[in-house]
C-alpha cells in the first residue's frame, strides 16, 4: 500500500508530465504564429489550464489518461502542413526529452537514503514521460497520433479518420479497460526506457 509521499512523487509526476506535454504544444503552435493557444490561455505552466477532468479520472482509474488538447488555428501557419506536424509532435517529443533527462539525473544523483524522494520522484517521472509519449503517438483521435497520421492520409482513408473522430475517446477508454491499451503501450515504452539508459550509459 501506497504512503504519503509515494502518492505525493505520484501526483507530482503525472502533473508535470501533463503540463510539459501541453506546454510544448502550445509553445510551438505560438512560435509559428498562431495566437490560438495564447488567447485560450494555454501558454502557461498552471496545470488547471490543461486539466481534462475526464481524462484525469480515466488516469486514476486505469492509469491512462489524457489532457485538454491545446486549440491551434493552422491557417496562422506558413505552411500549414509542417506546422500541424511539428505542433503534434511537440508534445511526445518534449514527454521524451524529459525522460532523457530524468534518466541522466538518475545516473549523476547518488543513491543516498537522504535523496531516495527524489530519486524515486525522477524514476517516476522517467516512467510516466515516456508512457505519455508513446501513449499520445497512438493514431487514435484525439491523440497526436491521429493528427499526424491525418498528414498522410488521403481520400477515403481521410474521411473516415475525420468520420469517426469524435469516437476515439470511447476506443481510448474501451482498450483503457480491456488491458489491450497496456498491451501495446507497455514494451514500446520498456523499449524506449532501455535505450535511454543505453544511451545514457554511453554519454557517461
Amino acid at each position: 500500500m501506497r504512503g504519503v509521499s509515494d502518492w505525493l512523487g505520484w501526483a507530482i509526476a503525472v502533473v508535470v508530465a501533463i503540463v510539459i506535454h501541453e506546454y510544448a504544444h502550445a509553445r510551438v503552435a505560438d512560435a509559428l504564429g498562431d495566437p490560438t493557444p495564447r488567447a485560450s490561455g494555454r501558454m502557461t505552466l498552471n496545470p488547471l489550464h490543461h486539466v481534462d477532468w475526464l481524462g484525469l479520472l480515466m488516469l486514476v482509474v486505469v492509469r491512462i489518461g489524457w489532457a485538454k488538447p491545446v486549440p491551434i488555428n493552422p491557417t496562422y501557419f506558413r505552411d500549414r502542413r509542417s506546422g500541424v506536424l511539428l505542433v503534434s509532435a511537440a508534445g511526445p517529443l518534449s514527454n521524451f526529452a524529459t525522460a532523457f533527462v530524468a534518466t541522466i539525473l538518475l545516473k549523476v544523483i547518488p543513491p543516498l537514503s537522504g535523496l531516495g524522494f527524489l530519486r524515486d520522484l525522477l524514476w517516476l517521472l522517467l516512467q510516466f514521460s515516456v508512457i505519455f509519449g508513446v501513449f499520445n503517438l497512438l493514431p487514435i483521435p484525439p491523440l497526436d497520433g491521429s493528427r499526424i497520421l491525418r498528414l498522410f492520409l488521403r481520400g477515403q482513408a481521410a474521411r473516415l479518420l475525420w468520420q469517426y473522430e469524435g469516437y476515439g475517446r470511447y476506443v481510448i477508454i474501451i482498450l483503457a479497460f480491456t488491458g489491450l491499451l497496456w498491451t501495446i503501450i507497455s514494451p514500446i515504452a520498456d523499449g524506449v526506457i532501455r535505450l535511454f539508459d543505453v544511451v545514457t550509459a554511453f554519454l557517461g
